[in-house]
């Protein structure tokens, strides 16, 4: 985008109305039924969220923002996804950038499905809100950061369930496929055997999920807001992608089963350590000129403590489970993002690993308990990977003697920014058919919550400290 683009989108923001491809006309057919608000949108999920276009959803999208970078980034996005040589979208955006944002979406109500990704502090104060006043909501998460608030999202999720409307979370990660398959040879009984239940230091559930600070996002580098390493405003790193992992233990242990929080989950530990960044770093990742006074006292010895690491302890049902949160400055050249993951069977561990062996992409691997059921194990692999096949086809099983590699053809490997349209699609499913929503996503939401927010505060108790890495390489 040139700078003199910039200066009329900003312009044009300012008078509170701007269009992407103005000439053109929503299309013919049949009326949509869905129109997008997109909220003060503070974090690029937002903008992925647009990425596609979806039948019934109508290009025109209303944005309600303050005037700023957050809003001028989120922009950027979407012209560049209809700006793009191949299958380019068509969204049309009309900006309300205004002081009172919030409460105009709120009296104008020009859609009927919100999205919130963004600031995570008061975040559920906003969905609480557009609940009442009759919207749907697919907020980025984490929908709180604190477990005085789960009161306020419970309330949220059984007034949407009152008033037949949809309060959705962006849970991408059930999406990936070895995530999917991982789940499948963890339920399948000849491959696994049954869940060992573990202990505190020989966890049954071990997940380790590294990101990076300075990354690139749909092709272009990935500018921060400085708000984002304010951890009051951000949360911790458990608060943030622990949401992912509680998530997936959840749905790959008991499928379609509802968690109550209550009596079937305890926080048994936690501990958490600084990812450090100097100030050259943050001008870098954020374009700022110096650290804002808001972070000042996180800033020692001229250096930023950015609070974005934890390991909780819990159990689910009495099994031992232990999550690592990890927020490194950069990947290696070749990396990225990376996911390890470990299920533990009477028959076999089922693993997700992302190694330089493998180029670094997640691959599935099941290690058999002992050599003598590793003609079983590998038996109910291949059994079921064949099973698999009409919905995932061209899957395969390779027997690398110690363990079983599921290989995975290319084309199912769709990547993390594609899974925003996959979870957009299945809410305008439960939408259009709000019974197909199932019962178990309230509960286990709510679960999900009370293990993020409990578990960053327990690791505030004890003084500083980094946990061991255990993914291999």
């Amino acid at each position: 985008m040139t700078s003199r683009l910039v200066v009329l989108l900003v312009a044009a923001a300012a008078a509170g109305r701007v269009f992407y491809g103005a000439d053109r006309q929503e299309g013919g057919g049949a009326m949509p039924d869905v129109r997008l608000m997109t909220l003060d949108p503070g974090h690029f999920h937002a903008a992925l969220i647009q990425k596609e276009m979806y039948p019934g959803v109508a290009a025109r999208v209303d944005v309600f923002a303050p005037l700023g970078p957050d809003l001028l980034e989120h922009l950027k996005r979407v012209a560049a996804f209809n700006a793009r040589a191949e299958h380019p979208t068509a969204w049309l955006t009309e900006v309300h950038a205004r002081p009172d944002f919030f409460e105009r979406m709120l009296q104008e109500r020009p859609g009927n499905l919100v999205i919130l990704s963004g600031r995570n502090r008061g975040k559920i104060d906003r969905i609480q809100a557009s609940v009442r006043g009759g919207l749907n909501v697919l907020a980025d998460k984490p929908w709180i950061l604190k477990s005085e608030e789960l009161p306020k999202l419970e309330a949220a999720l059984a007034e949407a369930d009152g008033k037949g409307l949809v309060a959705y979370d962006i849970m991408t990660e059930r999406f990936e496929v070895t995530s999917i398959l991982q789940r499948a040879l963890v339920n399948d009984p000849a491959t696994f055997g049954q869940i060992v239940k573990g202990t505190p230091t020989e966890p049954s559930v071990y997940i380790e999920s590294v990101h990076h600070l300075m990354k690139t996002v749909a092709g272009a580098p990935n500018i921060r807001p400085a708000w984002f390493f304010d951890t009051a405003e951000q949360g911790e790193g458990f608060n943030d992608i622990g949401t992912h992992l509680v998530d997936l233990v959840q749905w790959t242990l008991f499928p379609d089963q509802a968690i109550d929080y209550k009596s079937d989950i305890r926080v048994l530990a936690a501990q958490r350590w600084s990812t450090v960044i100097p100030e050259d770093q943050f001008r870098r990742v954020t374009g700022e000129p110096r650290f804002p006074a808001s972070l000042s006292a996180s800033i020692k010895d001229g250096k930023l403590e950015y609070y974005a690491n934890t390991l909780v302890s819990y159990t689910l049902r009495g099994i031992n489970t232990t999550l690592n949160v990890i927020w490194d400055w950069e990947a290696p050249a070749g990396s990225g993002d990376t996911h390890f993951a470990f299920y533990t069977g009477t028959h076999a561990r089922v693993e997700v690993r992302q190694t330089q062996a493998d180029r670094f992409l997640p691959e599935l691997y099941v290690v058999p308990a002992a050599a003598a059921v590793k003609p079983q194990v590998l038996a109910g692999v291949k059994a079921k990977i064949a099973a698999l096949q009409p919905l995932y086809p061209g899957l395969g099983v390779e027997d690398r003697g110690t363990e079983i590699h599921v290989t995975i053809p290319e084309n199912l490997r769709n990547g993390h920014e594609a899974h925003f349209a996959q979870v957009t699609v299945s809410l305008l499913k439960y939408l259009r058919q709000r019974r197909t929503l199932p019962a178990w996503e309230r509960p286990n939401m709510a679960a999900k919550y009370y293990v993020t927010t409990t578990g960053t505060e327990l690791s505030r108790k004890s003084p500083a400290r980094p946990a061991p890495r255990i993914a291999p390489r």
